[in-house]
């Protein structure tokens, strides 16, 4: 008796488990995508796939499975490493140029490119943009060592918010 009620349990637990985890439209999964990154509202999907034998990033929207274009970043050079802000207005990416790595932020909303460069001898190993765009954490290596950095992006970016509402800071009242 105590054998049944155990496989009844599990298969219980196996059931239960199952009704937690969606699937992704098939559109959005192929074999040679990895790194995903979500906007924080869920709807758009980054991803580094390998386009001819180059890690490109590909920005996604989940609900349709569509590719979204993206202005800065369509070139086929090497990319990993990709975060979103919350609407996916932002997106941060580790690109290379020549030697260099850098991060390379692009705004959606007004087709512009921010390239940020780290001092001298520190290479960018992985970003995360927060939710609002208003700071970014960077691992890097430095001859060696891991370090990880917040940049205050504040004065770089408009925040995005939930449902695109801008913050400001309130008016002051006349006297």
């Amino acid at each position: 008796m105590t054998r049944h009620l155990l496989l009844v349990w599990l298969a219980l637990g196996v059931l239960a488990c199952e009704g937690r985890s969606t699937r992704a439209p098939s559109g959005l999964l192929s074999p040679q995508q990895q790194d995903p990154a979500l906007s924080g509202n869920g709807r758009l999907l980054a991803v580094i796939e390998d386009q001819n034998g180059r890690p490109t990033v590909q920005l996604r929207n989940v609900e349709g499975g569509g590719s979204l274009r993206l202005r800065h970043l369509s070139r086929h050079q090497p990319h990993s490493s990709p975060s979103l802000s919350w609407n996916g207005r932002y997106l941060a990416v580790i690109t290379q140029r020549g030697n260099h790595r850098l991060v390379l932020i692009e705004d959606r909303l007004s087709g512009k490119a921010h390239p940020l460069r780290l001092p001298s001898g520190r290479d960018p190993v992985q970003v995360s943009l927060a939710p609002d765009a208003r700071k970014l954490a960077i691992q890097t290596a430095d001859q060696g060592r891991w370090r990880v950095e917040v940049i205050d992006l504040s004065g770089l970016l408009e925040p995005d918010g939930p449902g695109g509402q801008r913050r400001s800071t309130p008016s002051e009242p006349n006297r």
